[in-house]
């Protein structure tokens, strides 16, 4: 009971737990069975299915089955945190089997390219895609011809985004030159693949202004749950320039307090990167682990849910808190996430005079040309080189 009051349930929903744990004590007496072993998602729809009420003398409601087992699933997090070996609560699913075709092409992309996972989860989903426009036009695979390309990109510019689709084509293009090589196809048509071209830095990114990041910040409650978890994450991104994922993937051990650094693991390259925990992290992080954290929760990952079971939060977590506190702070803006607050980062760096290659290496960017489309919304620099207006 005091561990569910310092994960920050009322009073209320604590007595209501404890109800339906108690009930479950006692389903489990009196059929025989052990409690720990049944602490899993299996087990608790098997109590709430047989469980009869009080009342009405019959099947609870659904409404009180799915609290029932919300119930189960924090004492099973709290069994766990007091020591008890406690099973999965639900089991992970195995790897969807995919056919000999694409799982040979999966292993040819991961033994000759070496992809990213979410690149290649990416070209997968595009030869699926495109084997499945096939079979509608009823042409085998290896037969495919520009009209089955052309259509395929036809099909998709019409529900999804330039840039998506330039994407979406090259690993078209990977598909179609895996068939070519593997000898499905008898030519390489994948130089028939047309992507729309996209300008490098075709537009300035969309940072927010510094003074709304400040308003946005200052619109987090750090005395109330999450904020100080809010606090720490809003706080990453702003002065380091992180991106959401890089803030994800920071784990206990990334934090050396006594040397006052911090490391980062750059996802799209692997590299890993260290930096100083400046005072205001270091403050809010502290602050967060010590009073805020759910305690004993099995993942390493620094910033989980605050709600049961305590996950690792997601790049989506993150968005839907920063548009929260930008409703709260009364900032509008076409868009709003983590990487608005990293344009804001490097722009204000790169108008203060920083240089480049600093900045570069920060924020993780390969290539320069990556950091210089930051020069067009730097508008203290643009006004020191423009020209005046002729009269």
């Amino acid at each position: 009971m005091r561990l569910w009051k310092r994960c920050h349930f009322c009073q209320g929903t604590v007595l209501l737990y404890l109800q339906w744990v108690r009930r479950f004590l006692v389903y489990c007496r009196e059929h025989g069975l052990e409690e720990i072993p049944q602490l899993t998602l299996a087990g608790a729809t098997q109590f709430t299915n047989a469980y009869v009420g009080p009342r009405t003398h019959g099947p609870v409601a659904i409404n009180s089955g799915l609290v029932a087992q919300k119930a189960l699933h924090a004492w099973a997090v709290a069994m766990t945190a007091l020591g008890a070996a406690v099973p999965e609560w639900q089991p992970l699913r195995a790897r969807v089997l995919m056919s000999p075709l694409l799982e040979e092409y999966r292993r040819f992309r991961l033994s000759h390219r070496g992809v990213a996972e979410g690149t290649l989860h990416r070209d997968i989903e595009t030869a699926k895609e495109f084997l499945l426009l096939l079979r509608s036009r009823g042409k085998a695979m290896c037969r495919v011809a520009i009209t089955d390309i052309d259509a395929f990109v036809a099909c998709l510019s019409a529900r999804v985004s330039r840039r998506t689709v330039a994407d979406v084509c090259s690993s078209l293009r990977s598909f179609l030159r895996f068939l070519y090589v593997s000898g499905r196809l008898s030519r390489d048509v994948s130089v028939f693949v047309v992507a729309p071209r996209i300008r490098w830095a075709e537009r300035p990114p969309r940072a927010l202004p510094w003074t709304d990041v400040q308003r946005i910040l200052q619109s987090i409650p750090s005395e109330k749950a999450p904020g100080k978890r809010d606090l720490a994450m809003l706080l990453m991104l702003t002065l380091y320039g992180f991106g959401a994922a890089e803030v994800l993937a920071l784990q206990l051990e990334d934090v050396d307090w006594k040397s006052g650094t911090l490391r980062v693991h750059r996802p799209k390259t692997g590299v890993q990167i260290e930096l100083p925990l400046l005072p205001p992290v270091a403050r809010a992080l502290s602050a967060y682990l010590q009073s805020e954290r759910p305690p004993r929760v099995r993942t390493r990952r620094i910033f989980v849910r605050d709600k049961i079971p305590y996950e690792p939060l997601t790049s989506g977590g993150i968005r839907h808190r920063i548009r929260y506190y930008a409703r709260q702070a009364g900032v509008t803006a076409t868009v709003i996430g983590a990487h608005a607050f990293r344009h804001a980062h490097a722009s204000r760096q790169v108008d203060a005079g920083a240089n480049l290659k600093v900045v570069s290496d920060i924020l993780g960017h390969r290539r320069p040309a990556s950091t210089s489309v930051y020069v067009r919304v730097a508008l203290r620099r643009l006004r020191e080189v423009a020209l005046p207006v002729p009269k």
